[in-house]
């Protein structure tokens, strides 16, 4: 596969994946300091793990919003605990599921603020229940 199709199909994942409200204003953002980064996630992350045949959308999402738990790195947490609500089929009690795994894993801390986060999405998009 050469960079373009890499690319193309990068950017047919990224809008499955994330949607294209937040892939469109990602790109209205480039600019002379961050498009290099762009076409590098689009190509590589996107175009070449998130195309792999092995793990379906679901799986990927799981490792992510777990991965993005262990490492504390809230902006991409919340980025795609939204998208998996809101593109991935998911519901606040699969995003609750994983975030109660990583509590064992990560460790209380970790999923605490994990839960404050994902509970503030949740609620956001109208899906709290009473």
């Amino acid at each position: 596969m050469d960079d373009n199709q890499r690319r193309d199909d990068g950017m047919a994942q990224r809008r499955e994946v994330l949607g294209d409200e937040w892939v469109d204003k990602s790109i209205k953002n480039r600019n002379a300091f961050n498009t290099d980064f762009q076409d590098l996630i689009t190509r590589y992350a996107w175009g070449e793990i998130w195309t792999r045949p092995h793990f379906d959308h679901r799986t990927r999402r799981v490792l992510v919003i777990g991965t993005m738990v262990a490492l504390g790195q809230w902006d991409e947490f919340r980025l795609h605990v939204r998208a998996a609500l809101t593109e991935g089929g998911f519901t606040p009690d699969d995003i609750k599921e994983i975030l109660l795994q990583q509590a064992i894993y990560c460790g209380v801390p970790a999923a605490n603020h994990a839960v404050k986060e994902a509970g503030a999405i949740v609620a956001e998009l109208g899906l709290l229940k009473g």
